[in-house]
């Protein structure tokens, strides 16, 4: 068994006993979290951000291909901000009826 330090940088994130109880809603799509969960920085850790929310990984994916981090800084933990970009409510609206560990390729930024 694996030592737990007092000061655990970890222990707000949900265990796996937790995790595997109940899944999480993700924080972009609110759709329920499969198997994998990508623990995501709405402010961008480079920006000062230091809380996590749960989400799918092409939700992340989706995240950083139409944002910039200063774009990601000014939007904070606000969804709504985020789902007025045409391209990210398109994709919400697709993902919709997507299964939960449902994977695709997204398309690179475009600068």
């Amino acid at each position: 068994m694996a030592r737990r330090s007092k000061h655990d940088p970890y222990d707000h994130l949900p265990q796996e006993e937790e995790a595997a109880a109940e899944p999480v809603p993700c924080w972009l799509c609110g759709r329920p979290t499969g198997k994998t969960i990508v623990w995501h920085h709405p402010v961008p850790k480079s920006r000062g951000g230091r809380d996590v929310v749960p989400m799918h990984s092409i939700c992340q994916q989706t995240l950083t291909a139409n944002f910039t981090n200063s774009e990601l800084q000014r939007h904070g933990m606000e969804v709504a901000g985020l789902l007025d970009n045409p391209n990210v409510r398109k994709f919400v609206d697709w993902v919709a009826k997507k299964d939960p560990d449902f994977t695709a390729t997204i398309t690179k930024k475009q600068r």
